[in-house]
């Protein structure tokens, strides 16, 4: 017997696709205004992290934050090697803008944001390699790798399910 395709299989495949967008905007939203809007500025702003004068953005929580964590596990945050700096100039400048484009274009369901989301996902993909083995393997090793690479997963598996999202010519014409 051959299987035939009926509305509700359609529907059940639109509503996966409607989740699976849906958890993509919140990344892209969370990194927005988490990331973008505070992580990497703290990294721009302040000179030195270990004396921190505070300054009215980020909020002073945040700023606390980020010291504690390179402090404990992300040596590299706190040395600030110019690789990091250029990361946190990426995500300011290229990222920053795609998240909001993105999030109006998987929200509003348009096409033209496949080579957009492409690029972004395979220049996080590196940026997140290049983190991950300097944390790992290089000159200055995070103290425990494998809670590093933990709290950066979702910036490996996001952009694949993006990239996997996209592998469609026209992803939001189901």
């Amino acid at each position: 017997m051959m299987y035939d395709s009926t509305d509700s299989d359609l529907e059940r495949m639109y509503r996966r696709t409607k989740i699976l967008d849906a958890l993509i905007v919140s990344f892209f939203v969370f990194n927005l205004v988490f990331v973008t809007g505070m992580i990497s500025p703290i990294q721009i702003l302040y000179d030195d992290l270990t004396a921190i004068a505070y300054r009215p953005w980020p909020p002073s929580f945040v700023v606390e934050w980020v010291q504690w964590w390179g402090a404990s596990f992300d040596p590299t945050l706190m040395t600030r090697p110019v690789w990091r700096l250029t990361t946190a100039w990426i995500d300011v400048l290229l990222f920053g803008p795609f998240y909001l484009a993105a999030v109006y274009a998987f929200v509003g369901r348009r096409n033209w944001i496949r080579a957009p989301a492409l690029m972004y996902a395979a220049v996080m993909l590196t940026n997140v390699t290049i983190i991950m083995s300097e944390s790992s393997f290089g000159s200055v090793q995070a103290p425990f790798p494998f809670i590093v690479l933990g709290v950066f997963s979702p910036w490996i598996v996001f952009p694949v399910v993006v990239v996997i999202r996209m592998t469609k010519p026209t992803p939001f014409s189901e």
